[in-house]
């Protein structure tokens, strides 16, 4: 199955606005542009980059499609390959973590734009970024790790690479999209990852996309002279020289660099979409956009594989003990898929800890549901349960994180959110232990009910245990 991304012709849409309000929101027809520049701000959190990063990047890659009068269909793969350019990275967080020793969030916006042609620039960066707060011992072990692993550059970006493809072509997006993903690490001198493709057999648009990216990260933390420093030094090692002198030509632009530091970059991108007509993804596709994204946070550690899924699955479950009407069972089967989306933001340092984390570290963890609200907040398609989402560990006495909130201010699809999660990570099978018996973790539950977690939804779960298997079939790859 793949989005069915329907066109709207500019006769054809609607005189009133296509935004209604935000507790109204009509989900029938969203523009792609829309959702995908908001869902944006969560593939920034799981890269460690600065807020606006894709978005950014896209605003660039726009203006370099501009001055090469790229086609139309050429300009619009483009324009959401640059918004879905991460969608791999959550995917290869646990291996960087693994191998470096410390937050894949510093490791990665670090090791993406030192140049890999200087191998003592290269070296010295490894090192840095080796070990953490481990101390200088388990710097050089991690670096000593990373050097015998030979190809592990080339394996963590065909991970992403490849896995950022696949979302891409699974929400139904062409080929062209796809490619341009999947080359984004692909240098003109052929030193690039995955395959080492060398000067215009790179795919046109992920030379693009490749040298958008690398100008907002240098022009964020660096500022307009060292990027065109950047820019002209790696003509010809990272960038097609043709596109690297047409951007160090930008230098003097000094009203569209402001422009690009100080806008409201979602406003912005979503003016920029290139489509006519117009593309929008109907009620029924946002279902297949909120499973990939679920795909992308699963994909973040091995401890969470398909738990947003089968969240997913049992909230919708119990939920018909309750509901009747399609859109309340749909609401909560969203919100399942998408309630843990704010883990995104957390270093896997901390979601993959073997033992009780650290005072520092719970504040960390337990900030993801505030994540998840700022994410879910932003699209209107999804809006209408963000709250709901981001509620998932609060507990009917109050102890619960990140508001305490107590019971009157918990509703009953909240309810279910949060028993559906909790029994999901009971029962589900993860790599340092096998999933508790249905039987042991209803008794488990029980313990709390009344209390802490909701009586009426226990009976329900129950209930639907005895209707349906622990986990969903399998519909996505094992994450790396």
């Amino acid at each position: 199955m793949t989005v069915q991304i329907q066109t709207v012709s500019p006769s054809a849409r609607p005189t009133t606005p296509v935004f209604a309000p935000l507790q109204q929101a009509d989900t029938s027809a969203i523009p792609i542009a829309e959702l995908l520049a908001a869902l944006s701000h969560a593939l920034d959190l799981t890269e460690g980059a600065p807020a606006g990063h894709t978005l950014r990047s896209c605003m660039i890659a726009m203006r370099i499609a501009d001055s090469i009068g790229l086609g139309n269909e050429d300009r619009t793969a483009l324009y959401y390959a640059m918004l879905l350019k991460d969608a791999g990275c959550s995917s290869n967080a646990a291996r960087i973590t693994e191998l470096f020793g410390t937050d894949d969030h510093d490791v990665k916006p670090r090791m993406k734009i030192v140049d890999a042609n200087k191998k003592i620039r290269l070296a010295i960066e490894t090192f840095r970024s080796a070990g953490g707060s481990g101390g200088f011992r388990s710097r050089i072990s991690h670096f000593m790790g990373i050097a015998r692993g030979g190809g592990v550059t080339r394996e963590l970006i065909s991970i992403r690479c490849e896995r950022g493809a696949n979302i891409a072509r699974q929400m139904g997006f062409p080929e062209l999209t796809a490619s341009a993903i999947h080359s984004l690490d692909e240098h003109w001198n052929g030193a690039g990852h995955p395959e080492g493709l060398k000067e215009r057999a790179i795919p046109l648009l992920a030379r693009i996309a490749n040298l958008a990216q690398t100008v907002d990260i240098f022009f964020g933390a660096h500022g307009i002279d060292a990027t065109m420093r950047m820019v002209s030094d790696r003509r010809k090692t990272w960038f097609d020289p043709q596109l690297a002198d047409l951007v160090v030509k930008w230098r003097k632009d000094n009203e569209w660099w402001q422009w690009l530091r100080e806008s409201a970059p979602e406003i912005e991108v979503t003016a920029l979409e290139p489509s006519d007509p117009q593309r929008v993804v109907p009620s029924s596709g946002l279902d297949l956009v909120a499973q990939s994204f679920a795909d992308i946070v699963d994909a973040k550690s091995p401890f969470t594989y398909r738990h947003s899924t089968n969240v997913s699955r049992w909230a919708r479950a119990i939920g018909a003990k309750f509901y009747a009407d399609e859109p309340t069972l749909t609401r909560l089967s969203r919100a399942g898929l998408l309630h843990d989306i704010g883990k995104l933001g957390v270093s896997n340092t901390i979601l993959d800890k073997n033992g009780p984390l650290f005072d520092e570290e719970r504040t960390l963890m337990q900030a993801h549901p505030v994540h998840t609200w700022e994410i879910l907040r932003r699209v209107r398609a999804f809006s209408e349960f963000a709250k709901m989402a981001s509620l998932h560990h609060e507990k009917l006495d109050g102890t619960g994180y990140p508001w305490k909130v107590p019971a009157e201010g918990l509703d009953l699809q909240a309810r279910i959110l949060i028993v559906s999660d909790i029994f999901e990570a009971l029962t589900a099978d993860r790599p340092y232990r096998v999933g508790m018996p249905i039987e042991a973790a209803l008794a488990l539950l029980n313990k709390d009910r009344g209390k802490k977690l909701d009586a009426m939804v226990l009976d329900a779960l129950e209930q639907a245990s005895t209707e349906m298997p622990l986990q969903a079939p399998e519909a996505t790859e094992r994450a790396a």
